[in-house]
Protein backbone atom coordinates (compact mmCIF):
# COMPACT_ATOMS: atom_id res chain seq x y z
CA UNK A 1 0.00 0.00 0.00
CA UNK A 2 2.86 2.39 0.64
CA UNK A 3 4.20 2.23 -2.88
CA UNK A 4 0.58 3.89 -4.05
CA UNK A 5 0.14 7.48 -4.26
CA UNK A 6 -3.18 9.04 -3.75
CA UNK A 7 -4.75 11.71 -1.73
CA UNK A 8 -5.96 11.01 1.77
CA UNK A 9 -9.35 12.32 2.35
CA UNK A 10 -8.15 15.02 4.95
CA UNK A 11 -6.33 16.77 1.92
CA UNK A 12 -9.48 16.33 0.00
CA UNK A 13 -11.18 18.17 2.30
CA UNK A 14 -8.95 20.91 2.57
CA UNK A 15 -8.87 21.48 -0.78
CA UNK A 16 -13.43 21.41 -1.03
CA UNK A 17 -12.74 23.85 1.70
CA UNK A 18 -10.36 26.13 0.20
CA UNK A 19 -13.01 26.50 -3.00
CA UNK A 20 -15.77 26.57 -0.95
CA UNK A 21 -14.13 29.60 0.79
CA UNK A 22 -12.89 31.32 -2.50
CA UNK A 23 -16.19 30.73 -4.27
CA UNK A 24 -18.04 32.32 -1.33
CA UNK A 25 -15.48 35.82 -1.58
CA UNK A 26 -16.33 36.02 -5.14
CA UNK A 27 -20.11 35.37 -5.68
CA UNK A 28 -21.15 38.83 -4.15
CA UNK A 29 -18.69 40.31 -6.55
CA UNK A 30 -20.00 38.41 -9.21
CA UNK A 31 -23.93 39.32 -8.35
CA UNK A 32 -23.03 43.01 -7.47
CA UNK A 33 -21.33 43.18 -11.06
CA UNK A 34 -23.95 41.68 -13.04
CA UNK A 35 -26.31 44.26 -10.90
CA UNK A 36 -24.66 47.13 -12.32
CA UNK A 37 -24.65 45.89 -15.81
CA UNK A 38 -28.26 45.58 -15.60
CA UNK A 39 -28.99 49.10 -14.74
CA UNK A 40 -26.69 50.50 -17.04
CA UNK A 41 -28.25 48.71 -19.71
CA UNK A 42 -31.94 49.78 -18.34
CA UNK A 43 -30.61 53.63 -18.40
CA UNK A 44 -29.20 53.11 -22.42
CA UNK A 45 -32.67 51.31 -22.83
CA UNK A 46 -34.81 54.17 -21.52
CA UNK A 47 -32.34 56.85 -22.94
CA UNK A 48 -33.17 54.69 -26.52
CA UNK A 49 -36.79 54.72 -26.20
CA UNK A 50 -36.77 58.45 -25.10
CA UNK A 51 -34.98 59.29 -28.42
CA UNK A 52 -37.39 57.38 -29.96
CA UNK A 53 -40.29 58.65 -28.68
CA UNK A 54 -38.16 62.89 -29.10
CA UNK A 55 -38.19 61.81 -32.79
CA UNK A 56 -41.52 60.67 -33.30
CA UNK A 57 -42.86 64.31 -32.04
CA UNK A 58 -40.12 66.05 -33.95
CA UNK A 59 -41.79 64.40 -36.97
CA UNK A 60 -45.21 64.21 -36.23
CA UNK A 61 -45.54 66.87 -33.55
CA UNK A 62 -47.42 64.92 -30.48
CA UNK A 63 -45.76 61.80 -29.11
CA UNK A 64 -47.74 58.24 -30.62
CA UNK A 65 -50.30 57.33 -27.59
CA UNK A 66 -49.23 53.65 -28.67
CA UNK A 67 -45.73 51.66 -29.09
CA UNK A 68 -47.08 50.36 -32.14
CA UNK A 69 -46.80 53.58 -34.27
CA UNK A 70 -43.13 53.43 -32.52
CA UNK A 71 -42.25 49.58 -34.24
CA UNK A 72 -44.33 50.18 -36.86
CA UNK A 73 -43.31 52.77 -38.61
CA UNK A 74 -41.17 52.45 -41.60
CA UNK A 75 -38.22 52.94 -40.86
CA UNK A 76 -39.12 51.66 -37.00
CA UNK A 77 -38.05 54.09 -34.53
CA UNK A 78 -37.95 51.14 -32.15
CA UNK A 79 -37.26 47.71 -33.72
CA UNK A 80 -37.75 45.84 -30.01
CA UNK A 81 -41.14 46.18 -28.35
CA UNK A 82 -39.23 46.43 -24.91
CA UNK A 83 -42.86 46.72 -23.24
CA UNK A 84 -43.38 43.05 -23.29
CA UNK A 85 -41.43 40.57 -21.06
CA UNK A 86 -38.37 41.31 -19.28
CA UNK A 87 -35.11 43.20 -21.58
CA UNK A 88 -31.24 42.17 -18.91
CA UNK A 89 -33.33 41.77 -15.90
CA UNK A 90 -35.81 44.95 -15.71
CA UNK A 91 -39.47 45.18 -17.17
CA UNK A 92 -40.92 48.38 -18.75
CA UNK A 93 -43.85 50.27 -18.45
CA UNK A 94 -45.30 53.11 -19.87
CA UNK A 95 -47.66 56.15 -19.51
CA UNK A 96 -47.99 57.69 -22.62
CA UNK A 97 -50.06 61.01 -23.85
CA UNK A 98 -50.34 63.43 -26.68
CA UNK A 99 -47.89 66.00 -24.93
CA UNK A 100 -46.37 64.02 -22.44
CA UNK A 101 -44.82 60.02 -21.84
CA UNK A 102 -43.30 58.58 -18.67
CA UNK A 103 -41.19 55.49 -19.10
CA UNK A 104 -40.39 53.12 -16.33
CA UNK A 105 -37.46 50.44 -15.70
CA UNK A 106 -38.27 48.05 -13.09
CA UNK A 107 -36.05 46.01 -11.58
CA UNK A 108 -37.74 41.80 -11.52
CA UNK A 109 -36.27 41.09 -8.96
CA UNK A 110 -32.57 42.28 -6.10
CA UNK A 111 -30.47 39.80 -8.01
CA UNK A 112 -31.31 41.93 -10.98
CA UNK A 113 -31.54 45.36 -9.93
CA UNK A 114 -31.76 47.57 -7.20
CA UNK A 115 -32.76 50.72 -8.90
CA UNK A 116 -35.87 51.87 -10.41
CA UNK A 117 -35.75 54.29 -12.79
CA UNK A 118 -37.86 56.83 -14.46
CA UNK A 119 -37.57 58.60 -17.96
CA UNK A 120 -40.24 61.24 -18.40
CA UNK A 121 -40.43 63.80 -21.30
CA UNK A 122 -37.75 65.85 -22.47
CA UNK A 123 -35.23 62.87 -21.73
CA UNK A 124 -35.17 63.43 -18.04
CA UNK A 125 -33.96 60.40 -16.75
CA UNK A 126 -34.56 59.63 -12.61
CA UNK A 127 -33.50 57.12 -9.89
CA UNK A 128 -36.69 55.91 -7.60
Amino acid sequence: MKNKKAFSLVEILVVVGIIALLSAIAMPNLIRAKVSANESAARATLKLISNSLENYSAINSVYPNDTSLLLGASPPYLTIDYFTGNHNGYTYNKTLGVYFYTITATPINTNTGTTTFTMSTGGVLSPQ
